[in-house]
């Protein structure tokens, strides 16, 4: 008796801490958001679904990137005004900008402030960390160039020329190759991550946005904003794409990600004011799940459970559930939502 006793307080201990284990760790995943049109980065608790924190960073937030660990949130900003249709690119070049604005917040997620700034740059609009996680590539959107920064020395080491309007940068699993879109240029640079050169120049669809990569770096999958397009390119060849979706007329394809277990791509179509889940092999359509006005970023769950969307322009941020893909639920945040990631 008394060894059953013991066997069951142990295996209630037991249970009790796995319980607990699996209870912080699904409470600890944090989704961080940047407002673009008020300055801040709203961190949300994907459990709970509400937002815990609001962090002024600057002007102009738009691009996110995470460090591994959670510990470090970079956060591009930007000087240049807010420019969107139908305003001409002559009425843009009018409007007054504040280059010292221009550079790359530090958050510490553990303090929830912001650490430092990394200066260098000029209207930056995404970031990539290296896979040492010592350089960050930031795209300037203005100067057609990717900057590469040492960030412990907080420098510019090296620049890229790349096609015009560069927005989305991205990083391959292996660490190899970097992949640049130029929204005016309809192309995507190939990018020897520690050569620091262009490899190749691949037409995708038009105004490209965002890439995704499949999980053995060997393709990258690139939304075209223009055409409702997701193009396939295959890595590193700078052999021509082929298109492998293309969505309704009214769908405007921005954010893209590959879940490999469920073998689907997710789209966020911004004006389109959906979330498209695709076959990964042929590109059907599995279901477009409305979800909220011009959704942007988009994140994934590190246990691919959820996916976060970021809706610009009704300031908030839909979770759904990747099993159902059915939306769980919204959180308020600031305004102009556009970046979102997820981490511990």
């Amino acid at each position: 008796m008394i060894r059953l006793a013991s066997s069951a307080r142990a295996c209630a201990v037991a249970l009790a801490l796995v319980t607990c284990l699996a209870s912080g760790q699904a409470g600890a995943a944090r989704a961080y958001v940047s407002n673009e049109d008020d300055g801040t980065v709203s961190i949300i608790d994907t459990q709970r679904l509400e937002s815990v924190e609001t962090i002024a960073v600057g002007k102009r937030p738009r691009g996110l990137v995470l460090s591994r660990d959670g510990g470090q949130l970079y956060v591009v900003v930007s000087g240049l005004p807010k420019c969107p249709p139908p305003l001409t690119d002559a009425q843009c070049a009018k409007m007054p900008r504040d280059p010292k604005a221009d550079g790359v917040v530090i958050v510490d997620t553990a303090a929830m402030k912001v650490s430092r700034v990394l200066k260098g740059v000029t209207d930056p609009e995404r970031a990539e960390l290296s896979a040492d996680q010592r350089t960050l590539f930031v795209t300037n959107e203005d100067a057609a160039r990717v900057s590469v920064i040492d960030i412990a020395h907080g420098k510019v080491v090296a620049t890229v020329p790349v096609g015009h309007e560069p927005e989305g940068v991205r990083l391959s699993p292996n660490g190899q190759w970097l992949l640049v879109t130029s929204e005016s240029d309809n192309n995507i640079a190939v990018i020897d991550a520690a050569g620091r050169k262009v490899l190749h120049t691949v037409l995708v669809g038009t105004r490209p946005r965002d890439v995704a990569f499949s999980p053995d770096s060997s393709s990258a999958y690139v939304t075209g904003e223009g055409d409702a397009s997701v193009y396939r390119v295959a890595l590193p060849s700078g052999a021509p794409a082929t298109q492998l979706v293309q969505l309704r007329p009214e769908a405007r394809p921005m954010g893209i990600l590959l879940d490999a277990p469920r073998e689907r791509l997710y789209v966020s179509t911004g004006r389109g004011g959906t979330l498209a889940a695709l076959n990964l092999g042929d590109g059907k359509l599995v279901k477009e799940v409305p979800i909220g006005a011009r959704p942007w970023g988009i994140a994934l769950s590190p246990d691919g459970r959820r996916i976060v969307t970021a809706n610009g322009t009704s300031h908030d941020v839909s979770v759904l559930d990747t099993d159902t893909l059915a939306v769980v639920g919204k959180v308020t945040v600031g305004k102009g939502p556009w970046g979102v990631v997820i981490g511990p």
